[in-house]
Formats: C-alpha cells, sequence, structure tokens
C-alpha cells in the first residue's frame, strides 16, 4: 500500500501554533476529494459491523450513543488516514515532548438522536491518550443537523466546531468537550495519539 504524503493542506506551522496557544486546531479541506470518497465507500461498506461504543472494559454507558468500528489491517484506506497522522505525530513530539508511540482510532456512527456527554479522554492523566482527533467524513452537513464538537480550550475558552466533511478536529485529550446531539446520520474516524500501547 502506498503511503499517504502529509497533504499541502496541512499547515504544520498553523497546527503547532494553535496547539501551543489553545490547544486545539482545525484543518480544513483535509484530503483529496478521490480518497475522501473511497474512505467514505469503505466507512458505509462496513456500517453492518458497528457495534454500540462502550466507555470503559467493554461496558456500555449513558453518556454516549455512537456505534464505533476499530480500524485494523483489512480496512485499507482508513490506514492512510492513519499513517498521515503518524507523520503529524514525529512532529508533535520532536516540538512538544510527548513520547507519542501508538495510534488507535475507529469509524463513529452517530445516528439521529445519538450524542456524547460532556467528559474528557484523558481525564486526569489516567491513560496515555496525548491527542485527539476527528475526521469528519460526510458529503454534506447543514448547520441545522447538529453533531458539532463543543470544546473548552486550555485557556477554559469554548469553542463549537462544526462537524464539516473533510475537516480534522485535533485537540489536548485532557480538554473538556462533547458531541452535541446528531438531527442526521454522522460518519467520522476518531484518533487518538498515545504515549502506551492501547488494549482494544
Amino acid at each position: 500500500m502506498e503511503a499517504l504524503s502529509l497533504p499541502k493542506s496541512w499547515n504544520v506551522d498553523q497546527i503547532l501554533d494553535d496547539l501551543d496557544q489553545h490547544g486545539f486546531t482545525v484543518i480544513d479541506h483535509a484530503y483529496p476529494a478521490e480518497y475522501v470518497q473511497q474512505l467514505m465507500q469503505e466507512c458505509t461498506e462496513n456500517l453492518n459491523r458497528f457495534r454500540d461504543a462502550a466507555i470503559q472494559n467493554g461496558v456500555i454507558s449513558k453518556i454516549r450513543s455512537d456505534h464505533i468500528l476499530w480500524i485494523n489491517e483489512d480496512l485499507e484506506i482508513a490506514q492512510q488516514h492513519i499513517q498521515a497522522l503518524q507523520q503529524l505525530v514525529q512532529i508533535f513530539n520532536a516540538t512538544f515532548y510527548l513520547g507519542i508511540k501508538e495510534i488507535e482510532a475507529h469509524f463513529a456512527c452517530y445516528n439521529a438522536g445519538e450524542f456524547y456527554a460532556l467528559h474528557r479522554d484523558n481525564p486526569q492523566g489516567k491513560n496515555g491518550r496525548m491527542i485527539s482527533t476527528v475526521y469528519y467524513l460526510h458529503n454534506e452537513w447543514q448547520d441545522n443537523w447538529g453533531g458539532k464538537l463543543h470544546l473548552q480550550d486550555k485557556n477554559n475558552v469554548w469553542h463549537t466546531l462544526e462537524p464539516k466533511p473533510n475537516r480534522i478536529a485535533l485537540f489536548q485529550s485532557d480538554l473538556l468537550h462533547e458531541v452535541l446531539e446528531a438531527k442526521h446520520q454522522r460518519l467520522s474516524i476518531t484518533a487518538w495519539l498515545r504515549s502506551d500501547t492501547p488494549i482494544l
């Protein structure tokens, strides 16, 4: 499989500055249209494999209602997204000394009425998640379809990020955030850049 080079739309200097100043950043027009369509096809073709999302140790929680599919070697198109994130990992480690070693990732599907309540991906440093990323997969997204990412930055300022198609949101995993209720099916890839090896 040919590695996906870091797209020109990824302004590394801006990404690093945003993370340093605010703890989060957004990459728009992340990938070429052809790759986006291939990735969306891979996601939708596997929707029947998605399962209810769990919080810890396989326990289903009422704070979230989305459905997920962990990404492994058999999902070759999604692996190219992971490879692009791995290139960012090298830059983050060199700049911020985060010691990131692994990436864990899953497809996520929020159907109408589904949400993820306020939480942190790494509360009080309890796991190795350093940076959280969400890549939005759908073809279009209208403002009244909900599903927005509501995020408190490192300066305690709140932001509401639209799940625009072909957008990646990256943020510190210890930041407080939630996914507001979706009114329409919302597809994405969630990935965590970790300083340890996850147990799936």
